[in-house]
């Protein structure tokens, strides 16, 4: 294995904090000095280099235009790094890791996302394991061959597929599931990767897609959803997609209401996606009537999209400026294994 160079990139949250001894309050630290943090960094036959957001950003925080700096980061240093870890906050780290996925095209290098339960100054931190073998896997070569060339979320032994994963614990080290997929690889005394479930190399020319259109909104079919409310969501000035988190395997409501509204959100070009609010499964919108009067109307098929996937999907077929068609058609393809068939 060849002495490859990772980029560390700190955007912010729970792992890049440290208690104050005297007030105990966390405060981040210095990122530039991880290595006196975790001396152990010095034992990786890797070359690391750090490079911190100028102003940490709590993921609560994060939006859109962090996901296009950090794959502008990513651009800049691509030629001159052999692997990426992006050290995230855990709630929103779905949601990037699924948007990077999309955006990072014909990626062909590792971009590993992983974080924290507990600050990295801790005693009974996670952050030291989590940082140590993300670098590991983000710098596994096989000759000149990367053995993950995509984007992935390490987490407490696990590696997941970015695109596929959710955060299902805010208490439990174990704090990311990929429900739909298994994991990529796994740690123990030895990595060992599951080939066969990794993305090939990609043979095209790396680029970055920086145009995200978000007037999406996300909906979750309840039974007090009301018609003024869904009235008043498909009216919104700009709305362009519906996110909409259907029961089981994709069916909702067949109210003549229901069903009305949606046909008019339809003819206003905004698109429907039907997608399951269940964690694991998918939706087979032709299994029931209530299903089935949501293909009609042209909803498209989410299949087992996570959320996170399913909303920074639409977001970057969007910013393409597709024909209805074809946005259809490019969005119930898996373009990044996001999708199971």
């Amino acid at each position: 294995m060849k002495n490859n160079k990772i980029l560390l990139i700190y955007t912010g949250g729970t792992i890049g904090m440290q208690k104050d001894p005297e007030t105990g309050a966390l405060i981040p630290f210095d990122f530039s000095k991880i290595s006196q943090q975790i001396p152990e960094l010095k034992l990786i036959d890797k070359e690391i280099d750090t490079l911190s957001f100028e102003k940490p950003v709590d993921s609560s925080n994060i939006s859109p235009d962090h996901w296009v700096k950090l794959s502008q980061i990513i651009e800049e240093h691509y030629d001159n790094y052999d692997g990426f870890v992006i050290l995230h906050g855990t709630d929103t780290m779905a949601y990037t890791a699924s948007a990077l996925s999309f955006m990072l095209e014909n990626l062909s290098k590792p971009v590993i996302f992983t974080g924290s339960q507990l600050p990295i100054g801790d005693l009974r931190t996670d952050a030291k394991e989590n940082i140590i073998t993300s670098i590991e896997i983000a710098g596994s070569y096989d000759g000149d061959v990367p053995l993950v060339p995509e984007v992935g979320i390490y987490f407490e032994f696990k590696l997941l597929r970015g695109n596929r994963s959710v955060k299902s614990s805010a208490e439990h080290f174990n704090a990311f599931d990929s429900p739909n997929y298994p994991p990529l690889a796994q740690s123990g005394v030895h990595l060992k990767f599951f080939k066969h479930r990794i993305l090939p190399v990609s043979q095209g020319v790396f680029s970055v897609h920086k145009k995200l259109i978000d007037n999406i909104i996300v909906l979750k079919v309840h039974p007090a959803l009301n018609k003024d409310y869904l009235s008043h969501i498909i009216n919104l000035p700009g709305l362009q997609a519906i996110i909409l988190e259907t029961y089981g395997s994709g069916n909702a409501l067949t109210a003549s209401w229901f069903l009305d509204l949606l046909r008019q959100a339809v003819e206003k070009n905004i698109h429907i996606i039907n997608i399951t609010q269940c964690l694991t499964g998918s939706i087979f919108p032709d299994k029931y009537e209530t299903g089935r009067k949501l293909m009609e109307l042209g909803a498209f098929n989410g299949k087992d999209l996570t959320t996170e996937a399913a909303l920074t999907k639409m977001m970057y077929l969007l910013g393409k400026k597709l024909s209805k068609k074809a946005l259809k058609q490019a969005f119930e393809r898996s373009i990044n294994g996001e999708m199971s068939f």
